[in-house]
């Protein structure tokens, strides 16, 4: 019996001719080896390598911001680029070999342009809290419906001298009436320094404001006195400033044409200005998963360029020698790269805004050449040139959700361009139905690629999920594609010939149903969750992932599916913290036995907020739950953490003897005395090294998470530049 039954199988393994060891390890490395060079043979003879080259070059960049310890010298980075580029050269027969030293050198490369950028920015920043007189010229000013908030171009700030003053700062003012910008005014100023981020890991407006060249914020105290400059602005504050002037304008014009906050929406598509927007209608548009409409980028500048090339295309068909003679799909394509060139610089050439326009010009410039417009390899050139650029975007959701939405799209085009629905039909009511049934599956389904891939980075950076975001976006993207865009642009060629009244009355109406659209969905049940933040280990595995399921044209992409599910498992079991203290010891948020936060001391609105969302509490900051769990007098507040542990926040100095022996944490602005006797002591100095911190209790102690280390001063922030003095007329003259 049992020779029988060998006898079989040897019989049954020679049917399907496996060889003897088949199953053996090292076979079935080589075999995986093999199918490995298979796809990547295929990935090469479908030209997919090249967008691995943006992927090595973004790679770079984030080595340098996470990793460097200051400024490198600028011949490594280059020097290593050259090698690997040289020995990319000479094993050129060898495609293995070849793609890797391709990616190191551009890796090295993008590692360079995030170094050359952050000491191209480098400028003074504010050290410490400052009222001085100010005097400068207003480079940009956003309106409010009480003021506006106003970016000066320093020319004086109190007896600072040229090396230590900031070069821009950002100021609020709420009697704004009179200025413009281009003005040069005199006033008397309350300044501090960038705020940090609120909690480790949050926003930080710091960075962003360093590469945006603002030293300080802060706000007018008094009144500002417009007086003639002491020397004339240079030539490239004046064309900001006029552009910027023709911005408020217009959107005074298309606000006073609807009124309301249908005008404010309407004037924000077009304009890029949202000062007007009340926060009640933000909250509304986000709700419904659609307040990217609001916001210039991609959307606007597809859109943009997509009306005017369907204008000057249909125009030129119309005269049939051109149409015969001309190659006018390119000259549609030229004046639509125009046109959207200028609405970009028109719209106040924002970070999102200048990053759209080069996908978009590198689109509509494979159609020049005739390529095809909507490629990963476009896509991969637009990425490298927007990176080169300003690398610093890479660390910003603007950047991460714009190309991850058009990454998916292009890897999902036939399921969402709709050409499965497309049939062949007799009569004309099966292509008008086929037709409807295809435009419906194009936009359900443009929408739903787009929010799967920008989940990741929106929930990150933003920690709310729009569930009805879907609805929202397939509701009104319909009208916005049909009706408000093209009257924007309608509305903007009028505009000149003082005809656009009409044109921005009708947009309104087209806006007023987009916001009825949202109001509706805003009131379903859960139209926003709150979920808990993550940490960047989450979301590198699933940018990882993400990139594996769209970039590969083999096979390969089924690699994604391991950090997809690794990726969604740490985010769905982020940390939980258990105190959350404000960067300057000015309020703090503690567990409560009920296992949701409750505040201590008045922590800013703002950071109050982050850290609820943090903590994935959907309770807004005016929740009067939050102050339940404190018991607060002149001196302090005292709280009662997980395991028992009492919290203390310190405000005045009397009360740090009584604390200092009773509670665990305690928490105060000023110094704490030498022998205080908490267990952990969070006072002026541990703030000033560490920042914001973040506290988990354990039954052995505590577990700490800080914005930073002491001593560490981030990489994109440089020292002050140790030059002489530069005098006054020369400094104004400075390029920004």
């Amino acid at each position: 019996m049992a020779r029988e039954q060998a006898g079989r199988g040897l019989a049954l393994r020679g049917a399907v001719a496996l060889p003897a060891g088949w199953a053996s390890p090292q076979n079935l490395v080589r075999g995986a080896g093999a199918r490995g060079l298979a796809c990547l043979a295929e990935e090469a003879g479908q030209r997919r390598l090249f967008p691995w080259l943006a992927v090595a070059f973004g790679a770079g960049i984030l080595v340098f911001f996470a990793a460097a310890d200051g400024l490198p010298a600028l011949w490594a980075p280059l020097g290593a680029a050259g090698f690997c580029g040289l020995a990319a050269i000479l094993a050129r027969a060898r495609p293995v070999a070849l793609a890797l030293m391709l990616g190191l050198a551009a890796g090295f490369l993008g590692f360079a342009a995030a170094a050359i950028r952050v000491a191209q920015v480098a400028a003074p920043v504010l050290p410490r809290t400052t009222i001085a007189p100010l005097a400068g010229f207003i480079e940009s000013l956003d309106e409010r419906e009480e003021g506006a908030r106003v970016v000066v171009r320093v020319h004086r700030l109190g007896e600072m001298p040229a090396g230590e003053r900031p070069e821009r700062v950002r100021v609020s003012y709420r009697k704004a009436d009179r200025l413009r910008p281009g003005d040069f005014i005199e006033a008397r100023a309350r300044l501090l320094p960038p705020p940090e981020a609120a909690r480790p890991g949050g926003y930080d407006f710091a960075r962003d404001a360093y590469f945006r060249g603002i030293g300080a914020v802060g706000s007018l105290l008094g009144p500002a006195a417009v007086v003639p400059p002491p020397v004339p602005p240079p030539a490239a504050l004046r064309l900001s400033a006029a552009v910027d002037a023709a911005r408020n304008a217009l959107t005074r014009r298309i606000t006073d044409a609807n009124g309301g906050q249908a005008g404010a929406v309407a004037a924000a598509l077009v304009t890029g200005k949202r000062g007007l927007i009340e926060p009640d209608t933000n909250e509304t548009l986000r709700a419904a998963g659609i307040y990217h409409v609001v916001s210039i980028s991609g959307l606007h500048m597809v859109l943009a360029a997509g009306v005017i090339f369907w204008l000057v295309r249909a125009l030129l068909a119309l005269a049939p020698g051109l149409a015969l003679g001309w190659p006018i799909k390119k000259i549609a394509a030229l004046a639509a790269m125009v046109g959207v060139t200028a609405y970009c610089v028109f719209s106040g050439w924002d970070l999102a805004a200048e990053r759209s326009l080069v996908m978009t010009l590198v689109m509509l410039g494979a159609i020049l050449v005739d390529r095809p417009a909507l490629s990963l390899r476009n896509l991969a050139l637009a990425a490298l040139v927007a990176l080169a650029r300003e690398p610093e975007g890479l660390l910003g959701p603007s950047f991460q959700m714009s190309f991850a939405a058009v990454a998916g799209l292009v890897a999902c085009a036939r399921l969402v361009d709709g050409s499965l629905l497309r049939r062949e039909a007799a009569g004309p009511l099966g292509r008008a139905f086929g037709w409807a049934a295809a435009a419906l599956l194009g936009t359900l389904a443009t929408t739903l690629v787009a929010q799967v891939a920008t989940a990741p980075f929106a929930t990150y950076h933003f920690q709310t999920v729009q569930p009805f975001g879907l609805v929202g976006n397939a509701l009104t993207l319909p009208l916005v594609s049909v009706a408000v865009m093209p009257a924007a642009v309608l509305g903007i060629l009028a505009y000149p010939f003082a005809l656009d009244r009409p044109v921005w009355w009708a947009m309104g109406l087209a806006v007023r149903g987009m916001l009825d659209i949202a109001g509706w969905i805003r009131g379903f049940e859960h139209a926003t969750l709150v979920v808990p933040a993550f940490g960047p280990w989450a979301l590198g595995l699933l940018t990882l992932a993400l990139l594996l399921l769209t970039l590969p044209a083999s096979r390969l992409r089924w690699l994604g599916l391991g950090p997809a599910l690794a990726g969604i498992a740490l985010a769905a079991t982020p940390p939980r913290h258990d105190l959350y203290v404000d960067r300057e010891g000015a309020g703090a948020a503690v567990r409560g036995a009920d296992g949701r936060l409750s505040t201590l001391g008045r922590p800013p609105p703002f950071v109050l907020e982050q850290w609820l969302k943090a903590d994935g509490d959907a309770r807004p900051r005016t929740d009067p739950s939050l102050a339940r769990g404190e018991a607060c007098d002149r001196l302090g507040c005292v709280a009662t953490g997980p395991e028992g542990r009492r919290v203390a926040l310190v405000k005045d100095k009397r009360a740090f003897e009584a604390d200092c022996a009773r509670a665990d944490v305690v928490i105060a602005r000023a110094a704490a005395p030498p022998g205080c006797a908490a267990r952990l002591v969070i006072d002026r100095a541990f703030l000033a090294a560490h920042g914001a911190t973040l506290v988990r209790f354990t039954p052995d102690g505590y577990a700490l998470t800080t914005a930073r280390r002491p001593g560490e001063r981030p990489v994109w922030r440089l020292p002050p530049p140790a030059a002489a003095p530069v005098p006054e007329a020369d400094e104004t003259e400075l390029e920004p």
